[in-house]
């Protein structure tokens, strides 16, 4: 009996065992089965992801010298193209950047772009930007639809340029007028400041005649004497004897 009993034994722990490693391997392949199906679907997810039909080409590493001198589609109608055109610009002088700008003078918009973007920072006038603003504003309809929101944007930064120099020509066309009209107060606030020095001098003048003729001894008049008295009544029987009396009158009327 006790042989059967360790047999029996035996083949339970057997059997225990099969048991034991068929779950693990079930549940090994389970989780591999999830995972598998798991990366499947992130993968096919990316891989529904829309890529674009078509790569731009990268013009940051085409150097300054040579960017000038691309044409064409290819070129003009990629955005960053411009990008590195606007990047190269910001390194010339004034002068380089007007030689270069001369060599594009067509009226398209492609031409005018480059001016424009040469010319920027160039120390232009107002009459030269809007010379190619205007040309611009004619052929921006040709402008293809990936560089329109880089033009828009650069367009505007133009724009607000102008604005800043015309605002600066009215402030300095208002300092010039302000500084004539303080130069005009100036000369005027000169003359009055004189003329109140002449007229407090002679009023100064007056002052000292008054006070020399108030300091002065009034006249001495004359005492009532005889001497005096004789001779205003011999001026009055003077005057008497000079008088014509009635009677010679009378007489010079007698025929």
């Amino acid at each position: 009996m006790t042989p059967i009993f360790s047999v029996l034994s035996r083949l339970q722990l057997a059997w225990q065992r099969v048991i034991t490693v068929g779950a693990t391997v079930a549940v090994s392949l389970l989780v591999t089965g999830c995972t598998s199906g798991g990366v499947h679907s992130l993968v096919n997810v990316k891989n529904e992801t829309p890529q674009p039909e078509r790569q731009l080409d990268d013009y940051f590493t085409i150097g300054c010298t040579n960017i000038w001198q691309l044409e064409g589609p290819g070129a003009e109608a990629n955005p960053l193209y411009w990008l590195r055109a606007m990047d190269c610009a910001r390194g010339l002088s004034p002068a380089e950047a007007r030689v270069i700008a001369h060599r594009h003078e067509n009226d398209t918009w492609q031409e005018a772009f480059r001016r424009g973007i040469l010319l920027a920072d160039a120390r232009i006038t107002p009459q030269e930007r809007q010379r190619y603003m205007t040309v611009l504003d004619a052929t921006s309809a040709s402008i293809p639809p990936p560089v329109q929101s880089l033009y828009r944007v650069w367009l505007s930064s133009q724009q607000l340029q102008m604005k800043l120099v015309a605002e600066r020509g009215r402030y300095n066309k208002l300092r010039q007028t302000t500084d004539t009209e303080l130069e005009g107060l100036h000369q005027q606030q000169t003359h009055l400041q004189a003329q109140l020095e002449t007229t407090t001098r002679k009023l100064q003048n007056l002052t000292d005649v008054e006070r020399q003729l108030s300091t002065r001894k009034p006249a001495t008049s004359y005492p009532p004497d005889s001497g005096h008295s004789g001779k205003v009544s011999d001026a009055d029987s003077a005057a008497d004897s000079i008088a014509p009396t009635g009677d010679s009158h009378s007489v010079k009327e007698k025929p």
